[in-house]
C-alpha cells in the first residue's frame, strides 16, 4: 500500500538511476516512495551529456552492464514520449596517428568478443561519416550501438511512467536512516519526519557515500567534478558522438589531476555539447577557465568549423567514482534492507536501466540478469 508515509521502497535520489530503480521495482508491483533534497535530475543527471556508450567500455562487469542497459533504453524509447530525445546516433573514435589507431584496433577485437559491434573506417572514409571533421586524421572506429538521450527529461518520464505505485517528495532532505532494534532498516528520517519502508534504496550519486555514512557503513564515493560547453543552436554538422583516443584512458584513470579529452556532439534542439574534463576537486563548483580553455582547443582541433561558433554557456557537474570504476549495486550485507545503486561515475545515464532492473529483482526476489558480484556494495570494507 502506498500512502506519503508508508510504501514497499524508498529511493534516496530522482536523478536518472533512483527513477530507474523507481520505475523497475513499479512495474514489479512494488509501491515506492522517492525522495530527493532537490528536484528531480537535480545533480549529476541534469548535468550530464545523456551519454549511452558502449564504445569507451573494455571487456568485463562494466561493459555487460552497459550491453544490457543498451537493450533497455531501446526499449524504454519506445514506452517513454519522444520529448526524452533518445538517438541512437552510433559513436566515432578518431585516432590522429597510426599508434593511436592499432590501439583502438586493439581495444576494438577485445570488445568484440564481448558482444560489441563496431567498424574500423580509414582517415579517408572519416568524413564520409563526419563531413566537418579535421583532415588528416589517420582514421578511426564507428560504434552503432552508442545512443543518446536528454538526461533530466528521461528521468522525469521514468518517473511518471512508474504511475501511481511512485511518490515523489522532492526538496526533501534525508538526515537519518530508521532502523529496527536488530538494525534491520524500517524507514528514513527526513526534514518532514519519518517515511517508513522495509527497504532503502541508495540512488544518492556522487553523494551515495554521505547517505551510507547515515546508515553507519562506509562506501568510498568520491565526486570528479566535470565541466560541459555549450554552443548556440546550430544546424546539425556533428552527426554523431566523435571523441579522441584519449578519452577512453581519461575514463579508466584514477587520477585526481585534471584530465581533458574532447567529446563533441550534436543535439537535436541544436547546440552541440563539448565535453569531457575530470578531476577530483571535492563538490567546488569554481567555474574553471583553464578547462574550458583546453575543451574548446580539443574540440574546435577536432572541428575546425567550430572555431567561429559561440559557446553559450557552461555548466558543471559531479561524477560519482567509486576506486575501482565500478559502481555498487544490490543489498548492503551490513545493513539489512539497505541497497545501493551509486558509483556510476560518468556512466550514470547509460547504465541506468540495467541498475534499475537488478534493485528491482533484488526487491522482489527475480532472477538477476547478470553477476552481481563485481558490483557488491561491501567490497571495500577490506580495503578500509
Amino acid at each position: 500500500m502506498l500512502t506519503r508515509n508508508t510504501s514497499d521502497v524508498i529511493v534516496v535520489g530522482a536523478g536518472v538511476v533512483g527513477a530507474a530503480c523507481a520505475y523497475y521495482a513499479a512495474r514489479a508491483g512494488l509501491s515506492v516512495t522517492v525522495i530527493d533534497r532537490g528536484p528531480v535530475a537535480g545533480g549529476s543527471t541534469g548535468a550530464g551529456e545523456g551519454n549511452l556508450l558502449v564504445s569507451d567500455k573494455e571487456p568485463g562487469p562494466e561493459l555487460e552492464l552497459a550491453l544490457l542497459s543498451t537493450g533497455l533504453w531501446q526499449e524504454l524509447a519506445e514506452l517513454l514520449p519522444p520529448q526524452i530525445e533518445y538517438e541512437p546516433k552510433g559513436g566515432l573514435v578518431v585516432a590522429s596517428g597510426e599508434a593511436g589507431m592499432q590501439a583502438l584496433r586493439d581495444f576494438a577485437a577485445g570488445q568484440e568478443k564481448a558482444g560489441v559491434r563496431s567498424e574500423e573506417v580509414p582517415g579517408d572514409g572519416l568524413k564520409d561519416l563526419e563531413p566537418h571533421l579535421a583532415t588528416g586524421l589517420a582514421g578511426g572506429f564507428h560504434y552503432p550501438q552508442d545512443a543518446q538521450v536528454m538526461p533530466a527529461l528521461a528521468a522525469a518520464h521514468l518517473l511518471r511512467a512508474g504511475g501511481d505505485r511512485v511518490c515523489l517528495r522532492l526538496d526533501e532532505e534525508v538526515t537519518g536512516l530508521l532502523t529496527t532494534a536488530d538494525g534491520r532498516v524500517r524507514g528514513v528520517h527526513t526534514v518532514a519526519g519519518d517515511v517508513h519502508a522495509p527497504h532503502v534504496v541508495n540512488a544518492a550519486g556522487a553523494w551515495g557515500g554521505e547517505l551510507a555514512r547515515l546508515a553507519g557503513v562506509e562506501l568510498p564515493v568520491l565526486p570528479r567534478r566535470g565541466f560541459v560547453l555549450v554552443t548556440e543552436p546550430l544546424p546539425r554538422m556533428v552527426r554523431h558522438k566523435v571523441y579522441s583516443a584519449d578519452y577512453v584512458s581519461d575514463v579508466a584513470s584514477g587520477s585526481a589531476a585534471l584530465q581533458t579529452s574532447a567529446v563533441v556532439e550534436g543535439t537535436p534542439a541544436g547546440p552541440v555539447l563539448i565535453g569531457a574534463s575530470r578531476e577530483r576537486v571535492g563538490f567546488d563548483r569554481t567555474l574553471s577557465t583553464e578547462v574550458l580553455r583546453r575543451l574548446a582547443a580539443q574540440a574546435t582541433a577536432l572541428f575546425p568549423v567550430l572555431a567561429g561558433v559561440r559557446a553559450m554557456r557552461t555548466y558543471a557537474g559531479f561524477r560519482p567514482y567509486l576506486p575501482d570504476h565500478l559502481p555498487a549495486i544490490g543489498p548492503d550485507p551490513r545493513v539489512p534492507g539497505l541497497l545501493h545503486a551509486c558509483g556510476h561515475e560518468g556512466a550514470g545515464i547509460g547504465l541506468a536501466p540495467a541498475t534499475g532492473l537488478i534493485v528491482a529483482r533484488c526487491l522482489d526476489g527475480g532472477e538477476l540478469p547478470l553477476d552481481l558480484g563485481p558490483f557488491h556494495p561491501g567490497r571495500f570494507e577490506s580495503a578500509a
